[in-house]
């Protein structure tokens, strides 16, 4: 992308394009897409950044509550990242799932906005417990590129580099990433839009660490199972979710103060 290109750049999607996990509600919240603004406003000085995210959103009320203000700020930069929080529910359609995303896709390229969306990592790497949903992300993410690759939308490909699964990349909780996981993503997409500087540093792995014993796995495992698993389950039974009355936290295009 060359200078001038990405001038408005507005992020839709849930609680990983908030940037749950990298900051908190107390300081605020930074996240990849608030990085990746941040690479863009290096291209760009005068870039202004939007972010209607909002965590615990399933994919059609992305498209439902996100997609009509992100087209109304004539965005010439859009990433769309929706999904994850679909394939969790015990009834899932990745048919269904990934016809939300495509709309999205669809209406932002025809608006003339250069799109960007991720592949999801394999879940069963970050925690054994959810090695069932495997198949579910491998699906959704077919879908996906398959719609992105109709609509000229760009793919930033994670899942390829191991460094993705790896557990400091991600929160306690396993389902958000920390501040290194969004740093990667940042990059990952940086590269993938092909800005001045990027380069596939992202994902190079970690250094090596020594793997804990079996034992010590197992019991935390069931250590997370009961901090986050747990609660999390309860909360859909009750038909709660995190983001119930939060807002976006950008809903508007401003200027962007970098981050030392």
């Amino acid at each position: 992308m060359a200078s001038g290109d990405h001038l408005r750049y507005v992020a839709l999607g849930d609680s990983m394009t908030e940037g749950v996990g990298d900051g908190d509600d107390t300081v605020g919240l930074r996240g990849w897409a608030d990085r990746l603004a941040e690479h863009l406003a290096a291209v760009d000085p005068g870039l202004r950044y939007a972010n209607l995210a909002v965590r615990g959103r399933l994919a059609g009320q992305v498209r439902a509550e996100q997609l009509a203000p992100a087209l109304a700020l004539r965005p010439d930069v859009a990433t769309v990242v929706a999904g994850v929080n679909d394939l969790l529910r015990p009834r899932f359609d990745a048919a269904e799932v990934a016809g939300h995303v495509e709309e999205m896709f669809a209406a932002l390229t025809a608006a003339g906005a250069r799109v960007v969306t991720l592949t999801f990592p394999d879940v069963g790497r970050i925690a054994p417990l959810a090695r069932p949903l495997r198949s579910r992300v491998f699906e959704l993410n077919a879908r996906i590129g398959a719609a992105a690759a109709r609509h000229g939308v760009t793919v930033a490909d994670t899942t390829r580099s191991a460094v993705v699964t790896d557990p400091r990349l991600w929160t306690e909780d396993r389902l958000h990433a920390g501040p290194l996981g969004h740093e990667r993503i940042a990059a990952a997409v940086a590269h993938a839009l092909g800005l001045p500087g990027s380069d596939e540093s992202w994902a190079l792995p970690l250094p090596a660490r020594a793997a804990a014993s079996p034992w010590h796995a197992a019991r935390a495992e069931v250590r997370w199972a009961a901090a986050f698993l747990a609660p999390w389950l309860a909360r859909r039974l009750r038909g709660r979710s995190t983001g119930d009355a939060r807002t976006a936290k950008r809903p508007e295009l401003l200027p962007l103060h970098p981050r030392p």
